[in-house]
C-alpha cells in the first residue's frame, strides 16, 4: 500500500476546517445527516410559447411549453406532431434541425432519425428557477457589438 502523500493529507484537513466554520456552501445547508433537510418547491415551467436565448454554444434549444402528459416512445412522438417537416406550416412551431434527419454516416433521411428521436435526452423545459451557478457566457453578437462600439 502506498503512503497517502503529505499534501492531500493537508488539503483534506484544510477542506475539513473550512467545511466546518461554514465556509464552504453545501446542498444540505447545516442539517444533520441524520435530520431530513426541508424540500425546496419545484420551480414552475416557462410556458410563454418564446423562443429561449442559449445559455452557449451548441446548446439545444430549451422547450419553451409543458411537456406534461407528451408520449415519447418507440410508438409514437408528441414533439413531431409539431415540430416535424410536414406540421410546422400549420402549427408554426419550429422545424427540429436537418441534422435530426442525418444517419451516423451523414445520410440525409425522410424522417428524424432514431438517434434523435427521444426529443428529451437533449431538449428540455426551462423553470422560473434561479440560477445556481453565475453565467458569464456572452452570446457572440453581443460580442461583436462590444468590438464594433468600443471603435
Amino acid at each position: 500500500m502506498r503512503p497517502i502523500p503529505l499534501a492531500a493529507l493537508a488539503l483534506v484537513a484544510a477542506a475539513g476546517a473550512a467545511l466546518a466554520q461554514g465556509a464552504i456552501a453545501t446542498m444540505r445547508q447545516g442539517t444533520p445527516l441524520d435530520a431530513n433537510a426541508p424540500v425546496a418547491p419545484i420551480p414552475a415551467v416557462v410556458n410563454a410559447d418564446i423562443r429561449q436565448v442559449r445559455n452557449y454554444p451548441e446548446q439545444p434549444p430549451l422547450i419553451p411549453h409543458h411537456i406534461d402528459n407528451y408520449q415519447i416512445d418507440l410508438n409514437a412522438n408528441k414533439c413531431l406532431s409539431c415540430h416535424s417537416r410536414t406540421a410546422v406550416a400549420v402549427s408554426q412551431a419550429p422545424m427540429v434541425s436537418v441534422t435530426h434527419f442525418m444517419n451516423r454516416e451523414g445520410q440525409v433521411l425522410a424522417a428524424v432519425t432514431p438517434r434523435r428521436y427521444f426529443c428529451t435526452q437533449c431538449h428540455v423545459t426551462q423553470t422560473e428557477a434561479r440560477p445556481i451557478v453565475d453565467n458569464t457566457f456572452i452570446d457572440v453578437d453581443a460580442v461583436l457589438l462590444q468590438a464594433t462600439g468600443a471603435r
